[in-house]
């Protein structure tokens, strides 16, 4: 019988929801790491231990991206000039630190778009459309972040 309905299949009185069974019935708990998998002893126990081994893995994306993707490299040395000349021209602190937000927002796009090109090419290397419109969707995303920054800089020097 379902649990809204009481005898005669008739509602009880004031509609109760049960969280605990609603969430029971649509968690995904097959998709959760076991704590005896590779995964969860990758990451370490929790605490200071895990924010260590975090920051290593940061560490090796960034040289990853870096040493394997010369769309990175480009976007890092543009946007670190961008960013030495932000600190250094004459703008006032706002402009400055917007003109910094927008080189962030230009490298963390390159790294999505390099960690997606990076998943579709682990998972196949044959031409697909769904790996095609990922990649394309990648690239729109490095370009929209690419013209921001231009508009930004633009509206910064002409102010």
């Amino acid at each position: 019988m379902p649990w809204h309905l009481g005898q005669n299949n008739k509602p009880k009185g004031r509609l109760k929801i049960d969280l605990t069974v609603f969430f029971r019935r649509h968690s995904n708990v097959e998709y959760m790491m076991e704590p005896s998998s590779y995964a969860s002893e990758k990451k370490g126990k929790n605490g200071i231990k895990r924010i260590i081994n975090a920051f290593g893995y940061s560490k090796d994306g960034l040289a990853a991206a870096y040493r394997y993707e010369s769309a990175f490299r480009q976007v890092f040395w543009l946007n670190l000039i961008l960013i030495v000349l932000a600190l250094f021209l004459d703008f006032g602190p706002v402009t400055k630190m917007v003109l910094v937000v927008a080189s962030f927002i230009s490298l963390i796009t390159e790294l999505f778009n390099t960690a997606i090109e990076a998943a579709v090419d682990h998972t196949s290397t044959e031409k697909h459309e769904l790996a095609k419109r990922a990649k394309d969707a990648g690239s729109a995303a490095q370009l929209m972040a690419l013209l921001m920054l231009f508009i930004v800089w633009i509206v910064a020097l002409t102010a």
